[in-house]
């Protein structure tokens, strides 16, 4: 296989077990660098595995059903793979107050789903970087954490 198949074989399976309905967080220590950045508007920067695996963990505590899939094939070139997404969730558990726009009370109820592109770069088999944009607006939306206009 080439590099870019290699690089497209290993996010897909971070988008499936990392993203997807169930997430296996040992998938973390397995394909991400030990210093990998994760990237999105609607929340902090997070760096190294502990730091990410904490998003994840809170994430899906307060969002249960909490899931999301590819939109599109792969496209990988050099160290780079991009995929698009789209994805959601209902906000059924604890407070969280990850968003940079502020927190939601516990179990609202209030469901999101938005899209997204994610552009990963890879080194020597492992994820160094996940930085991407999302439809944050549609989701802060749907959360009552901002108004529609």
């Amino acid at each position: 296989m080439s590099k870019e198949e290699d690089n497209q074989a290993i996010v897909g399976r971070w988008f499936t077990d990392f993203w997807g309905q169930t997430c296996d967080l040992a998938i973390v220590d397995e394909l991400a660098a030990p210093d990998m950045l994760l990237q999105y508007s609607l929340h902090e920067p997070r760096r190294g595995r502990d730091d990410i695996k904490a998003f994840m963990t809170g994430f899906r505590e307060a969002f249960p059903d909490l899931s999301f899939w590819g939109a599109a094939d792969l496209i990988a070139e050099g160290d780079y793979v991009v995929g698009r997404w789209e994805g959601g969730g209902t906000h059924t558990g604890p407070a969280f107050s990850d968003f940079l726009t502020g927190g939601l009370p516990a179990a609202t109820g209030r469901a999101m789903r938005f899209t997204g592109t994610t552009v990963l770069k890879l080194q020597n088999g492992k994820i160094v970087e996940e930085i991407g944009l999302d439809d944050g607006v549609s989701a802060l939306t749907q959360l009552g954490l901002i108004r529609a206009a």
